[in-house]
């Protein structure tokens, strides 16, 4: 077989199993991000835009940041290249060895984590939420110390998903918080309506607690399979582990800075107006939605067959060359049409989700103005991760740190103007802060992106996807939107969900239809596997 022949049969090999195990990463995400949309509509339903409902996700937050600092990003940075390169080599025996450690040593640090947490819940809250008093203040605080000991267990979890991932067992560790949701929303049905909204919210606070202890429990006997040698130890002489904790702690930073960065965002919200705290964390959920399941989905199945990359230099380079290309591409044909409809079919996608019991019409405008501003940066949110992943599987987790650091300068710097004097100089309510700030995270996120980009072009060249083909998709995109919101004010007076419905379904029809038309090969592919199916 030529060279040449050979070269493109292995890509299309490489290609389509990338698909498929980023295909079970979507699909455990869908379902996990499906029952979470379940789960902020009951929320909704129970607690409106009311200060109990600043209060809980106030709450949520601090635990979450702490998950996300020991969780599934960092782990992913610094044990996951280490562990699967072991896998690759058939060292399981060393591989065991390092999973036992790391687990130990986590499992330890959490153990200390939550009993510092709990003791320190009130300087915590003022930290995160400085604008919180009286009765918002206690709740907060109350609210927190029940919830941190489910910080450890998730924690926990996401070492579980280290390992599954590397042993492509994607499909189970992204599944798995659907039992987490499940049981939020088992309590907030069982109680609501029969306590007040301050009680509910501490019912719904121990849920997540048992719901962490769930998530857990369905991954840890799987993972245990797959490692049987492993033993429970702590130690940091061993050189594998002593390199997943020397890229640990870049890997800690940088995951710290980008939620600093939400922290920032959750600070400055607590500044403005009651009801912009839970309005900003409505919008987040469904803004995470195609970055979880796009953006993330592929990224997580890309780091551990980059990290498995063996061979010469040029060899790896390649690989890592080929995969990033092909993955570039399809992260950009999902997320162009999910930005487009936030900006421009944001009002129909918030009132299927959230227009429910206290949650109306005007809270729907509002959501769906921090929504847009959130969309901006989408595509390079989405990208970066990729990008990132690239020097994980390098085993260099300094220059996403570096990177990282900037971001949260823009986002900073840019998110008080546009918080607190945009909205004046636009003759706004002081609440429209909020989307100022998902608008200067936006704008940081593109700053990030064409940093990690530009690094990588003297490890491995210049890798970016061509003019014509992000033409075609958001010309495909906008022309999709155009039409789907003329329809959307031609129907009557419709049931939100409905509605969403039809509008979304002509939107999505349109996208795909006019992109296969434009040469778009994801498109084509996509509509020809449709075919097959139907």
């Amino acid at each position: 077989m030529p060279p040449a022949e050979e070269l493109v049969n292995e890509t299309r090999v490489v290609s389509e199993s990338s698909a498929r195990f980023a295909g079970l990463v979507a699909a455990g995400i869908l379902l996990s991000r499906l029952a979470g949309l379940v789960r902020e509509r009951v929320f909704a339903h129970y607690f409106g835009n009311t200060g109990v409902a600043d209060a809980l996700r106030a709450a949520l937050r601090i635990p979450n940041l702490l998950q996300n600092l020991f969780g599934e990003g960092v782990l992913s940075a610094s044990f996951i290249p280490v562990y699967a390169r072991l896998l690759a080599e058939r060292d399981d025996a060393e591989a065991d060895r390092v999973a036992g450690t790391v687990g130990a040593s986590l499992a330890f640090a959490m153990a200390v984590l939550v009993l510092l947490g709990i003791a320190a819940a009130p300087w915590l809250v003022d930290a995160i939420a400085p604008g919180f008093e009286g009765e918002r203040r206690v709740l907060t605080i109350t609210l927190v110390r029940i919830l941190f000991p489910g910080v450890g267990l998730l924690v926990l979890s996401a070492w579980c998903l280290g390992i599954l991932n590397s042993h492509r067992r994607f499909f189970l560790s992204y599944a798995a918080p659907v039992l987490w949701n499940g049981v939020i929303i088992a309590t907030l049905l069982f109680f609501g309506g029969r306590r007040s909204a301050e009680s509910l919210a501490l019912a719904t606070a121990w849920g997540a607690v048992a719901g962490s202890a769930v998530q857990l429990g369905a991954q840890l006997p799987r993972t245990l399979r797959l490692a049987p040698r492993m033993r429970a130890r702590i130690g940091w002489r061993d050189p594998q582990v002593a390199t997943v904790f020397r890229n640990f702690t870049p890997a800690f930073v940088s995951r710290g800075v980008v939620q600093l960065s939400a922290y920032i965002d959750q600070l400055l919200a607590s500044l403005l107006p009651v009801g912009a705290v839970a309005a900003l964390g409505y919008a987040q959920t469904l803004y995470t939605l195609p970055v979880s399941l796009f953006g993330m989905a592929i990224s997580a199945a890309e780091l551990p067959a980059m990290s498995s990359a063996l061979g010469e230099h040029a060899e790896v380079v390649r690989q890592l060359r080929g995969r990033l290309e092909t993955a570039l591409r399809r992260i950009a044909f999902f997320i162009v049409p999910s930005a487009v409809a936030f900006a421009a079919l944001g009002d129909v996608v918030t009132a299927a989700i959230y227009q429910t019991g206290r949650f109306g019409a005007g809270d729907v405008s509002y959501v769906w103005g921090i929504l847009a501003g959130s969309a901006v940066g989408l595509l390079a949110s989405t990208q970066g991760r990729l990008y990132a992943s690239v020097w994980y599987a390098l085993r260099d987790t300094r220059q996403p740190l570096r990177f990282a650091l900037v971001r949260l300068f823009v986002t900073t710097a840019l998110g008080i103007v546009l918080a607190f004097f945009a909205p004046g100089w636009l003759g706004l309510e002081a609440r429209w802060g909020a989307a100022g700030l998902t608008l200067a995270a936006g704008v940081a996120g593109w700053v990030e992106f064409a940093l990690l980009r530009r690094s990588l072009v003297p490890r491995i060249g210049r890798v970016a996807l061509a003019p014509r083909f992000l033409a075609a998709l958001w010309g495909s995109a906008a022309a999709s939107a155009a039409s789907a919101f003329a329809l959307e004010h031609a129907l009557p007076p419709l049931a939100p969900v409905v509605g969403a419905a039809l509008v979304l379904g002509v939107y999505g029809g349109l996208y795909f239809g006019i992109a296969a038309l434009l040469g778009v090969d994801e498109s084509r592919s996509l509509l020809k596997r449709l075919r097959a199916f139907a």
